[in-house]
């Protein structure tokens, strides 16, 4: 298992450590040391997952402080292209993006505060489980339009929730990342 640097500051591409046999597969999205190796504190308040068809559009999401958090997400079923928008003001990525393949039982991906995430689901069933480190808050939980950005998602007509077609696009959206934490 080891920890690759993205091109988005604190973002990290995780490569699983994976072993299989006769019994089936055995799969290690998680470990401490490496995280703290690398000067992340990682203390995951809640675990969900998504189940989406063929596509779906889920993003681009993120809570505002003091619910803010940071994300290690995997995919256990199908495939999804993911993607992160680093919204922190101070940040020397700022407005880029960044996107990955991910597929069941293959990387994990650490995604710090201040970033939105979203993905397009490849096939019917694809299942992304989240790992956050604080709880869900209705009253800080936001977006980014999905399509205004820059980012091509190689789709005309995504499968989107009326939630996130009202988010505002990135060029008037004042973020609230503008010092670190």
């Amino acid at each position: 298992m080891k920890l690759i640097r993205s091109d988005i500051e604190g973002v990290f591409v995780i490569d699983n450590f994976s072993s299989y046999d006769v019994r089936g597969g055995f799969i290690k999205v998680f470990n401490n040391d490496l995280f703290l190796k690398e000067n992340i504190v990682f203390n995951p308040e809640e675990i969900y997952y998504s189940i989406s068809k063929k596509d779906v559009i889920r993003g681009m999401h993120f809570q505002t402080s003091p619910y803010e958090h940071a994300k290690l997400i995997y995919v256990t079923s199908g495939s999804i292209i993911d993607v992160v928008l680093d919204i922190r003001k101070y940040s020397k990525t700022y407005g880029q993006t960044i996107s990955m393949k991910m597929e069941a039982y293959k990387d994990s991906l650490y995604i710090p505060s201040g970033c939105a995430h979203g993905f397009m689901s490849l096939e019917d069933g694809s299942t992304v489980v989240y790992n956050q480190t604080s709880c869900y808050s209705k009253e800080h939980d936001f977006g980014i339009l999905w399509n205004s950005f820059g980012f091509d998602w190689g789709i005309e007509n995504p499968i989107i929730s009326e939630r996130d077609k009202t988010f505002p696009i990135l060029k008037n959206f004042a973020t609230p990342f503008q010092e670190m934490i």
